[in-house]
């Protein structure tokens, strides 16, 4: 399906590109550049790769790279190269060897003929052949579930987040603009423009390449032109307050070329020095002097160095402060404790000369979209409509009568994809972090315990067995998600709303100094809506609360254990009614002589709606003969042969005096053809074709001639393939 050859990347190994025929046949071709003593790369894709590769040479940079990989397949055509040459960049970034020469815009995303049905199997042998020649060394599965996979500035960007770039770009020009406020849900993108946004500031021109943005090139390179003069070499720090999610972002810095963890800051850090430009990600986490435990010290110190009276000061003040252009991305919905910021302090931000506004409406972390969005604030605030229930085909979303099925679906997604995680509410103390050996959280017979770390928790070996938190998911994806509702959170049906039991929640620092119960229960409704958005392929639901997991079962679909499922699904067979006898054509000799007896031990079930009348028998069919119509070990329904012509039908024929080598017995699956001829007696049989219809050309047809035919008996007809 795919080769890669390893060619010296000099003046001098061009002739040895000559001898292949890819390389000289403008056919599409995927290549990649590179050098291991400096560990950096340059990853492309052309129709013409010899005067490419001449180019390449003439290049200040790249003429020092020593190497060259050729990528071909008679697979490929520009569509695929292109798409290749995109994942490549993603995934050799996030594989981490290499440094990479590649701008960062040049990436595309889009469709093309059997890019899902050929071509994700022709990447992963791309991959895979990479891996053997050692120009990379991690798999496909776990560069997926990587955090520096996800959060890689070597990314596609939505629309969505096209228009949000260039807003913020201009803004960045406008002298009379100093806050740019970027506001989106859980799961809009923020993170990845804000990451997106910080290495294109850092990127040389001659590596930005804009193929992604045809329509807005000419604006985009103005625009950084614009920039270069106004700030050449800008001074810039990427602020991210949650302890456990910037440090993810540091290990994403690191493996990028331009960028170095350095660049990611805590708030505290800015007080070391003045900015030119500040992001701050997950800016509705920036904090006030309020509830922050060990944080007390250094938020005073910090108010000290900036000159701000620490009672009445907040961390937005700081980043406004020490900054010529701050970029806050933010989530009021996430807010989700009393020492965060004050909306008040945004709403007063986004109203302040100088401040602009723009929004990210686009979800594209959970695949169920903006409808389970919706869905999820609907439900957590009641107002769902009678008898509605979500459901969509590319999302599993189940709410658990037991945790401990819940904990072993959970488990098995995990064994399955990896990246799935069990997230609960603050509703247990954490009695492990003293003592090892105890368990935290106790529900029937199901003993866990919280997360065993603070810190990029996620990513931690066994983290599966665990429970996280709001504070140790905040910011992350996952592939599905368990969340426990606990016993903080419950349901008052003759209200029909949800309450919160202050007692029941344990998160010291969460509920201090809240007097409004309306308040706290915004707090704990942000909480669960943000861990509702983790899972990108899935979240489960189990409801300590019995009233409210009754609430859940009116709107979530319900899951079913395998008990049950079985259950449901048995249907009493009714022979020759819902049902046909199954043979096993290994020792079926002789039975198809007479197969219309209801005593006949097995039985299959047909699918609902096919007709059925006595005569009909099903049998698997084994070999690659008739692959084209009939899967190797297909489960097949056929009727009685009735006579008649039967050419260009499926038909089983049994051999009186043969074994068919495919199948292993005396009888073959083949499409009939007679050809006759008359003499004085009338028609007659001159031969008989029995045809393979496969994919595979070497199979060879059963031709009959005269009276061989007596040594084939044709015993049915094939109806359909029942499964495969």
């Amino acid at each position: 399906m795919v080769e890669v050859q390893r060619f010296p990347f000099s003046r001098e190994a061009l002739d040895d590109l000559r001898d292949n025929a890819f390389a000289t046949g403008s056919w599409p071709l995927v290549y990649i550049l590179s050098d291991e003593k400096q560990l950096q790369a340059y990853i492309g894709e052309t129709t013409d790769a010899l005067t490419r590769m001449s180019t390449h040479l003439k290049h200040d940079e790249k003429q020092l790279l020593t190497a060259v990989h050729l990528i071909t397949s008679g697979y490929f055509n520009k569509s695929a190269t292109l798409d290749v040459e995109s994942m490549l960049i993603k995934y050799i970034a996030a594989d981490g060897k290499y440094n990479l020469l590649n701008g960062n815009l040049g990436l595309v995303d889009h469709n093309y003929y059997q890019r899902g049905s050929l071509y994700d199997d022709v990447f992963r042998e791309v991959w895979n052949r990479l891996i053997a020649c050692g120009v990379v060394s991690r798999t496909l599965d776990y560069l997926d579930n990587s955090d520096v996979f996800k959060y890689s500035p070597y990314k596609s960007l939505s629309f969505d987040q096209r228009q949000g770039l260039l807003t913020i770009m201009h803004e960045l020009l406008n002298p009379d603009v100093r806050n740019i406020v970027v506001e989106g849900g859980a799961g809009t993108g923020k993170s990845v423009l804000a990451i997106f946004l910080f290495k294109l500031l850092h990127a040389e021109d001659h590596r930005v390449e804009l193929r992604e943005f045809t329509d807005e090139e000419a604006e985009i390179r103005s625009l950084l032109a614009a920039l270069r003069q106004k700030m050449p070499k800008p001074k810039m720090a990427l602020v991210v307050p949650m302890t456990s999610f910037r440090t993810t972002l540091k290990k994403a810095f690191k493996h990028v070329s331009g960028l170095s963890p350095k660049m990611v800051i805590s708030p505290s850090e800015l007080s070391n020095q003045h900015y030119d430009i500040v992001l701050v990600d997950e800016s509705h986490r920036l904090r006030k002097r309020k509830n922050l435990g060990a944080y007390f010290g250094s938020f005073d110190k910090a108010c000290d160095a900036l000159g701000m009276d620490k009672y009445s000061c907040s961390e937005v003040d700081w980043v406004c402060q020490q900054s010529d252009k701050a970029i806050f991305f933010y989530d009021q919905g996430q807010s989700i404790k009393p020492s965060d910021a004050d909306v008040e302090d945004f709403q007063r931000l986004k109203s302040s000369r100088g401040s602009v506004t723009h929004q990210l409406l686009s979800q594209f972390r959970v695949k169920a979209g903006q409808p389970y969005v919706e869905f999820i604030d609907k439900l957590l605030n009641c107002r769902v409509d009678d008898g509605a229930v979500f459901t969509t085909k590319n999302y599993e979303f189940e709410v658990f009568d037991s945790l401990g099925d819940m904990v072993n679906t959970l488990n098995e997604k995990e064994r399955q994809v990896g990246l799935s995680r069990m997230i609960a509410g603050y509703s247990w103390p954490w009695v492990s972090k003293r003592d090892v050996d105890a368990y935290d959280i106790v529900i029937g017979g199901v003993h866990l315990r919280w997360n065993s770390t603070n810190t990029d928790w996620i990513n931690k070996e066994n983290s599966h067995k665990e429970v996280g938190c709001i504070h140790t998911t905040q910011g992350y994806d996952l592939n599905y998600a368990g969340i426990i509702f606990g016993e903080e959170i419950r349901y008052d049906p003759q209200s029909q709303s949800i309450v919160i039991v202050k007692g029941n929640y344990h998160d010291r620092t969460g509920r201090q100094g809240i007097e409004d119960p309306a308040e706290l229960k915004q707090y704990i409704i942000n909480i669960y809506r943000t861990i509702m958005m983790r899972g990108i392929r899935g979240t489960f639901v189990y409801a300590c609360d019995d009233a409210l997991r009754d609430y859940f079962k009116q709107h979530i679909p319900v899951h079913a254990d395998e008990m049950q499922a079985e259950a449901s699904s048995v249907v009493e067979l009714e022979p020759y009614v819902n049902a046909v006898p199954l043979f096993d054509l290994q020792v079926a000799a002789g039975n198809f002589s007479d197969i219309h007896f209801a005593e006949h031990r097995d039985w299959v079930a047909v699918p609902e709606g096919t007709r059925v009348s006595e005569g009909m028998f099903a049998c698997r069919v084994i070999g690659e003969s008739m692959n084209r119509v009939i899967p190797n070990n297909a489960l097949c329904l056929f009727s009685v042969d009735s006579g008649g012509t039967r050419n260009g039908k499926t038909v089983l024929v049994e051999c009186i005096d043969a074994i068919d080598a495919e199948s292993g017995s005396r009888y073959t699956v083949k499409v009939y053809e007679s050809f006759k001829s008359e003499d004085e007696s009338g028609w007659c049989h001159a031969r008989i074709q029995l045809k393979p219809n496969s994919y595979d050309d070497s199979f060879q047809p059963i031709e009959l001639m005269d009276d061989e035919d007596l040594q084939y008996c044709v015993v049915g007809e094939f109806v359909r393939v029942l499964d495969q």
